[in-house]
């Protein structure tokens, strides 16, 4: 997305606001207030060092640094992360996996061209089950209970592959529970479940308890049509949400969209918020910015932040 030079600045100015919130996060939050690492840097301990001292977070999501993906760390760098995280009092919310974001084997390809995006992961079908459990012992490592996954790369018809997906997701949890662990299921829209609906279809189909949703307003706000909040998140058994991702998208008069800064675009986040809030969910709020329109990663970030920050007030939750 193309940005004017006053909407840079603009945008600098905002990031500049966000620098002056207090150290720490408000404690009668609702929320795991939290930001995904990489999409402020690759660099873990600037990261760190930008959620929470300029952000003022306690809570962190982990994906990938280094220009690594989480699950190829060594040893050495795992062990590097959790002295950054304990150097700026962070806590991880869940490990951002890309578990099950592969083909499914025997399907024909879409004819979509999706924008994949993969954050340095490479596996394949056969290679999933090992990754869950390095998944979980990732998650164990970090102190979380939380791994998020996917359910494969979205075809043009789901229908005759779907009961077997479902089978594979819950096996999965079946083996997550074994270890305390919860599988969030992410609405992705590259993937075969992407909009409220079709959240609210798997999740009747696959029933096991520590089976949860990573609710992703966002990502579900990309298909022409789609109203994330109110109606899509109406259709969602609340007690099943587990995590939320925040950011926001704009669609163009042509029908293509955008990512966007939260507190732009179509998605609703105050009163998201305030329903997530109404609602009983007590778990993050973690932004995924992937909106770039401040120049650089992390300036975008700092912009976004500062407006899901807004959201928040504005919702009444005491964050």
């Amino acid at each position: 997305m193309k940005i004017s030079r006053r909407g840079f600045l603009e945008g600098m100015g905002a990031a500049m606001t966000v620098a002056a919130i207090p150290a720490r996060a408000v404690a009668s939050c609702p929320f795991r207030v939290a930001v995904i690492n990489d999409e402020i840097s690759q660099d873990f301990d600037h990261a760190c060092y930008v959620a929470s001292h300029d952000f003022g977070l306690q809570w962190i999501e982990l994906r990938g640094m280094w220009n690594k993906n989480l699950t190829n760390l060594d040893a050495s760098e795992l062990s590097e992360a959790r002295a950054i995280l304990a150097k700026y009092k962070l806590r991880v919310t869940d490990i951002a996996s890309p578990l099950y974001k592969v083909d499914w084997p025997g399907a024909p390809l879409s004819k979509q061209s999706e924008r994949r995006d993969q954050f340095n992961a490479q596996n394949d079908f056969n290679q999933q089950e090992a990754l869950l459990d390095h998944c979980i012992d990732l998650a164990k490592t970090f102190g979380t209970d939380r791994i998020r996954c996917f359910d494969f790369w979205r075809l043009d018809d789901v229908k005759p592959y779907r009961a077997a997906m479902n089978e594979t997701l819950r096996k999965a949890a079946r083996r997550c529970a074994k270890s305390k662990m919860i599988l969030l299921l992410e609405n992705e829209m590259s993937c075969n479940t992407a909009t409220g609906a079709e959240a609210a279809a798997t999740l009747a189909a696959v029933t096991e308890a520590n089976f949860m949703l990573n609710w992703d307003p966002g990502n579900a706000a990309t298909f022409p049509g789609s109203d994330p909040y109110p109606k899509g998140y109406d259709l969602l058994p609340k007690k099943r949400i587990g995590h939320c991702h925040a950011k926001s998208v704009v669609r163009e008069p042509d029908g293509k969209w955008q990512w966007a800064a939260v507190g732009q675009g179509v998605v609703d986040w105050v009163g998201q918020l305030r329903a997530l809030d109404r609602d009983g969910y007590r778990y993050a709020v973690s932004l995924e910015t992937h909106w770039r329109g401040a120049g650089t990663a992390e300036a975008s970030s700092r912009v976004s932040m500062q407006g899901l920050k807004e959201a928040l007030a504005k919702a009444g939750t005491g964050c």
